[in-house]
Formats: structure tokens, C-alpha cells, sequence
């Protein structure tokens, strides 16, 4: 089977993409082949050529549902990309093109289409992205993460799989763990993530907290590339970015503090973990975010309410564990959605690569 992979810009649709190539890969077949089509200056080609896969950025643009100078001139950059996107896919030949919800896999799903190579699209947050959207028609199939969103594409070709998830979110050694972050096995530990790019909004909350919050607990921070804090303590850990480093990070964490996007948020589920989820504002994290709070899987705070002595508090809690608060937690969102998500999608791309 030859799979062409299209996502990024944010790691948010790579990570879905990365997971089912690990699960194709776990047969051991050297006649799978595989290729990525990316974007120029998103985060993806790095950790992308990380696993030896083969990749190519192409031009791409954004759909926007507001004014922008930028609608004007993107057109003719997603054309490009189009044009880009035939070319690499004539050279490749792939049975079957899968794309995670990208602005970039929108040219790469219309050249498949147009060279008839089978197109299938995965729906990760619970309401459909217009990328999405305006790939449905020509897909072959759809999978979702969510039941709620069956209802958004045609029935005749959607499928509830879940969110593919990495194989190594599944399982990892705390002890190990703590000992690459060199933790202090007597305090619990927060990690605060803001995801790929950084959060500024969280920070600047993180950073007025940390004098409170080291009293108590011991602190991973990823707090964005160029977002550099200024806070000298043994117990308050600042990163940048974290790739791989980021599966010993959830895994020793006892309480996550998170944006919402789904691949973190199946990350999180994965591997059970306690969760205070700050939705970006004015997002499609929000229905994420409430969500999982209507499932009481996960806490939910405002960015846009939240004050440090108010984030301080509900971490204090949550490590107080009233109530049994955190283990309920922990059940809940380990308990939101399939956890084989992976393995659902790897199958369907090898029937539909079988039968086109």
C-alpha cells in the first residue's frame, strides 16, 4: 500500500496522521511506501523527517470567514499548491491520500481526486472545519472522532473511528519519567502546555501563579517558541517546545493544563490524565473544551476570565483532591472516546486501497 499524507501548519492535524502511519508501519510490510505533503513554515517537517518519511512542502493558503487582504492573493497560492500537489502525486502513484482537516490538504485532495486516487478525510474536533467541509464531497470516506459529528457529512460515507492516537501515549514508565525531567518524587507535578505555538494568555497567568504554585507542586512549562519566561526555581521546568520529550511530560504529570485541541485532548484521554482545559477564545476549542466538561471529564476555565489567584486555586484543589475530584476526572476522560482510533483508520485506508 502507498499512503500520500496531507496536514500542518499546526501539529494539531499532523498528529492524527502520524499515528495511523505507526500503526500501517507496526505490520512490518517494506512494500508500504509512504509520503507527506506539508506546509513551508509550519512545525511538521521536522518531526515529519523524524520518522524518515519522505516530504514536500507545497504553497498553500487560508480560508477566511472574514475580511483579509490575504483572501485576495491565497487563491492563487492554494492554485499553486494544487499544481504542486499533482505533480508529487503522478511521481508517487499512492493508492490512497489521507488528510486531517488542513487548509494545505485542500489542493492535495482536489489533485486526487482530479488523477482519481481515493481521498479520505478525518474530522478530529466536534464541529466540522470548513477545510473539511470543503473536501466532503469529493472524499471517499470520512471519519470522525466523535459521535456528535456524524451528523455533519453524509452518512452513506462517515465513520466513527475515534481520534488516531501515537502507540507511545499508550503505555510509558513514570519513574523514567521523573528522572528525565530530574523531578523531586515528593511534590506532585503540573505540566502547563499552550500548545504548538504558545499560548500568551496562559503564560502571562502561569507567570504571575508560579510563586504560589511552586509551594505546592513542581512545574513543566512548554511555553512556546520565543516565549522564553524569566523565573529561576528547582521546582519550575521551561521548555520551548517539547516533541518527543512531550510523552514523559504527560506521563509524569499528575494534573495537565491545556488548550483544547483534539489531538491533545485524545492524548489526554489516552492516558487518563486529570485536566484544566482554557479553550483558545472565540475558537472551535471552545465546543471542545464544553465537551469534555459536559462529560465531566475535564475542568473548564476562561482565558478571558481568568485571573492568577483564581488558577492557583483550582490547581490547589485539584491537588487536594477533594472530593475525589482528580480521580474522577481521570476516569471520565479516559473513558470519552475509542481508544483504537489508530487501528480503525489503518484498516479502512487498506480496504480502500484493496478495492479502489
Amino acid at each position: 500500500m502507498k499512503v500520500l499524507f496531507s496536514g500542518g501548519g499546526t501539529m494539531g492535524s499532523v498528529s492524527p496522521l502520524i499515528a495511523v502511519y505507526g500503526e500501517i508501519k507496526k505490520n512490518n510490510n517494506s512494500r508500504d511506501k509512504f509520503f507527506f505533503i506539508g506546509t513551508s513554515n509550519g512545525p511538521e517537517r521536522k518531526v515529519i523527517e523524524g520518522y524518515k518519511m519522505p516530504y514536500q512542502a507545497i504553497s498553500s493558503g487560508k480560508f477566511r470567514r472574514y475580511f483579509s487582504w490575504q483572501n485576495i492573493t491565497d487563491p492563487f497560492r492554494v492554485l499553486v499548491g494544487f499544481f504542486q500537489a499533482i505533480k508529487i502525486i503522478m511521481f508517487f502513484k499512492p493508492d490512497v491520500i489521507m488528510i486531517a482537516g488542513a487548509f494545505v490538504g485542500v489542493p492535495v485532495a482536489y489533485a486526487g481526486w482530479l488523477l482519481r486516487i481515493p481521498v479520505v478525510i478525518h474530522q478530529q474536533d466536534i464541529i466540522a472545519g470548513l477545510a473539511n467541509k470543503l473536501m466532503a464531497n469529493i472524499s471517499r470516506k470520512i471519519t470522525v472522532s466523535f459521535d456528535v459529528s456524524l451528523k455533519d457529512f453524509s452518512s452513506k460515507k462517515t465513520v466513527l473511528t475515534g481520534n488516531p492516537v501515537r502507540q507511545e501515549f499508550y503505555s510509558c514508565n513514570r519513574e523514567e519519567s521523573r528522572k528525565f525531567f530530574k523531578l523531586n518524587a515528593d511534590l506532585p507535578v503540573l505540566l502547563v502546555m499552550g500548545g504548538g505555538t504558545g499560548a500568551k494568555g496562559i503564560n502571562e497567568v502561569v507567570e504571575k501563579a508560579i510563586p504560589d504554585l511552586i509551594k505546592f507542586c513542581q512545574i513543566i512549562h512548554t511555553t512556546g517558541h520565543g516565549k522564553k519566561i524569566e523565573v529561576q526555581s528547582e521546582n519550575y521546568h521551561q521548555f520551548e517546545f517539547l516533541t518527543s520529550e512531550l510523552i514523559e511530560a504527560l506521563c509524569v504529570a499528575d494534573v495537565v493544563v491545556s488548550r483544547c485541541g483534539i489531538s491533545t485532548l485524545s492524548e489526554l484521554s489516552v492516558m487518563g490524565k486529570a485536566s484544566i482545559l482554557i479553550p483558545m477564545p472565540h475558537s472551535h476549542q471552545e465546543y471542545n473544551a464544553h465537551y469534555y466538561q459536559r462529560h465531566h471529564a475535564a475542568l473548564v476555565l476562561s482565558q478571558e476570565s481568568m485571573t492568577p489567584s483564581m488558577f492557583v486555586g483550582v490547581v490547589q484543589d485539584l491537588f487536594s483532591n477533594r472530593k475525589n475530584q482528580k480521580e474522577l476526572l481521570s476516569q471520565n476522560i479516559s473513558q470519552i472516546m475509542a481508544k483504537d482510533g489508530a487501528k480503525r483508520v489503518a484498516t479502512l485506508l487498506r480496504e480502500i486501497a484493496k478495492n479502489k
